[in-house]
């Protein structure tokens, strides 16, 4: 009997390569024998080496299979037939990349998309069976904002969605067959040329305006992420070392055993281990500025003549 395909989608360059590497070994270690995973691994300027490394992850596994796709070549592709075109200076690291996966991958009607800073700690064919109940994403709440006031006031008055609504765009289930049907990625090149929305979280903005109202909300457990005043759930399904919470930087991560024990597996082990001993007080320090940029960013925004929220309410445009 043919297994069902559980497509899931990730993307990497050199610099995140050690952390994808752990974020497979740990999905392949609970893959069930009663599917095949399609792993796609869309990069950008990774060399032979890590390219070669992380496709032996799939040794072994009869049911997995890693696929390692240029990410140009997919763009390229999708730039080149649409009407509206993608300015020149996102396809670079293309930071929008998870939008266009339905384009990208028209084999699939639905898939799952993962950062490459996570661990998942539960067979991922679970999550991929989520009934989308005709929603266009599902997602979780954004657990790491919602204790900072400035960041809220940014999602209820900037993006233009409730604060306790606002996604995270790490762990996604997309419905790929709605995205094309209703030409979302059109819709989305066409905001993003017209209006250029200043953002904090250019992709993971844009979803949350451009999807509200149609997310299925999944358990907080398949997105755990550790938070400042260290309240770890249990029995994390993913765990999403989420902004600057870092395990490779800081000690007493939450859920930092976790990512050590998959990380034994990768095949960056040693290069990882280099990065941890090498996060100096410059770099903590350089984490504490970038921070305190972004939420100067926020202020800038929240005064803007043009936000999501100003723009979808003035009834100029429609959200989807």
């Amino acid at each position: 009997m043919k297994k069902k395909i559980v497509p899931v989608f990730f993307s990497v360059d050199e610099n995140y390569a050690p952390y994808l590497s752990t974020a497979l070994a740990s999905l392949i270690e609970h893959a069930s024998e009663d599917y095949q995973y399609n792993l796609h691994v869309v990069h950008h300027n990774l060399t032979r080496r890590s390219l070669r490394k992380i496709q032996k992850l799939d040794v072994g596994h009869e049911n997995v299979n890693i696929i390692m796709t240029e990410m140009q070549e997919t763009l390229s592709g999708i730039s080149d037939r649409k009407s509206t075109q993608l300015k020149a200076d996102y396809f670079t690291p293309t930071i929008y990349y998870r939008i266009f996966l339905p384009e990208m991958f028209p084999q699939y009607d639905k898939g799952v998309y993962l950062d490459s800073d996570i661990i998942v700690n539960d067979d991922i064919a679970k999550l991929f069976e989520t009934d989308l109940k005709g929603n266009l994403v599902a997602a979780t709440v954004d657990m790491s904002t919602q204790g900072n006031e400035l960041l809220c006031k940014y999602f209820d008055e900037a993006v233009g969605i409730k604060h306790d609504k606002y996604f995270n765009s790490g762990v996604l289930v997309i419905d790929f067959e709605k995205f094309r049907e209703e030409e979302f990625c059109e819709h989305f090149l066409y905001l993003l040329n017209k209006y250029d929305f200043d953002t904090v979280a250019p992709d993971q903005d844009y979803l949350n305006a451009m999807c509200a109202e149609r997310v299925k909300y999944l358990d907080v457990a398949w997105n755990a992420m550790p938070t400042p005043d260290h309240h770890p759930m249990k029995s994390p399904k993913i765990v999403h070392y989420n902004l600057f919470f870092k395990p490779w930087h800081y000690d007493g991560t939450d859920y930092e055993e976790l990512f050590w024990e998959y990380a034994k597996h990768s095949a960056f082990f040693k290069a990882i281990e280099k990065e941890k001993r090498s996060f100096s007080k410059k770099s903590v320090k350089g984490d504490e500025e970038r921070f305190e940029q972004m939420l100067a960013r926020v202020n800038e925004i929240l005064k803007a003549e043009v936000t999501f929220k100003k723009i979808f309410e003035s009834g100029k445009e429609t959200r989807n």
